[in-house]
């Protein structure tokens, strides 16, 4: 016996003023009784420290607690029976109500470090007392409304940066201290979550040989914790945008597509933030890498030159 959540979207993206639509699935040999199935849809901010973005005090803590969006539930069917084979009972439920009250704004779904934005959608076939409860619950992912959507386009600007030994706020080898190198580029500072953060980059001169180029995306988030803030800066992903010693004064394209569950708009509320971070990570080649292995591609090394600029990330129309 088996039973099965099996939402309308395949992409299972909805916004707070739909209907969130699917099926039951109840796979069973045969006919089974039940007391009524229940479908319930919650959703909350999941705050944490951990002990390495904290002090011994702070990480005591551990997880703080939720601040919650959403919890409401209906009955789909009363008491009754299930019959043999596969049933499909189907489903509806409005997230948010027009001039319903709820306990916070609709943040959308993130999956971070420390703060977690989670929406479930559970089933419940009860059975009585002789009998385990059938249950299943299935994570859907919530967007902003179309009236909370930036209604101007993003800036087409750019952020115009250079990389030089001069810029470096770490040690550097010696060959590149004496040596010397120059890169210059430009990149969107401000980005909307369906397109990619693009700019380009070029190398004028490096007196010695570069081994890759990396961007990689950052996110901060930031938790209130007492009367003091907490902010730990984490990796989400890293794209290559060079591989070998490139040739010198040849335009690089970059080109970084930003994961859904990974990202979301820049938020700043109360108890937490969540804001972004592009870091341009130059390696050279040297000997001295390949004794150290990489744990963090972040952390700055001898053989690295690096320059972060800061992301804002929006939900346009």
């Amino acid at each position: 016996m088996s039973i099965e959540l099996r939402l309308s979207r395949a992409n299972r993206i909805y916004h707070a003023n739909e209907a969130l639509e699917g099926k039951i699935i109840v796979k069973s040999p045969s006919s089974i009784s039940h007391y009524g199935i229940r479908l319930s849809v919650s959703g909350s901010v999941n705050l944490q420290v951990r002990g390495g973005s904290a002090g011994v005090i702070e990480s005591f803590y551990g997880v703080l607690r939720p601040v919650p969006i959403l919890k409401k539930s209906i009955e789909v069917r009363p008491s009754g029976k299930i019959g043999s084979g596969t049933t499909e009972i189907p489903f509806s439920l409005i997230l948010r109500q027009p001039g319903e009250e709820n306990l916070e704004r609709f943040y959308e779904t993130f999956h971070g470090a420390n703060i977690n934005t989670q929406y479930l959608v559970a089933v419940d076939i009860m059975r009585g007392y002789l009998h385990k409860t059938l249950s299943a619950t299935l994570e859907f992912i919530v967007e902003s409304d179309k009236a909370e959507l930036i209604e101007r386009p993003v800036s087409p600007e750019m952020v115009l940066f250079y990389i030089t030994q001069d810029t470096q706020r770490h040690p550097l080898l010696a060959e590149l201290k004496s040596g010397g190198f120059r890169v210059t580029g430009k990149m969107s500072t401000q980005c909307s979550l369906s397109d990619p953060v693009t700019g380009e980059l070029t190398v004028e001169a490096s007196a010695v040989p570069i081994c890759s180029i990396d961007i990689h995306l950052l996110r901060v988030e930031s938790v209130l914790l007492g009367e003091r803030i907490v902010t730990e800066t984490s990796l989400i992903q890293t794209t290559q945008i060079a591989d070998g010693d490139v040739c010198r004064n040849v335009t690089l394209s970059i080109y970084v597509i930003l994961p859904r569950l990974l990202t979301c708009p820049t938020i700043f509320a109360g108890p937490f933030s969540i804001e972004y971070k592009v870091s341009i990570a130059i390696s050279f080649h040297s000997e001295l890498s390949k004794l150290h292995s990489i744990s963090d591609p972040t952390a700055p090394r001898l053989w690295m030159a690096m320059e972060t600029l800061p992301l804002e990330l929006v939900r346009t129309r």
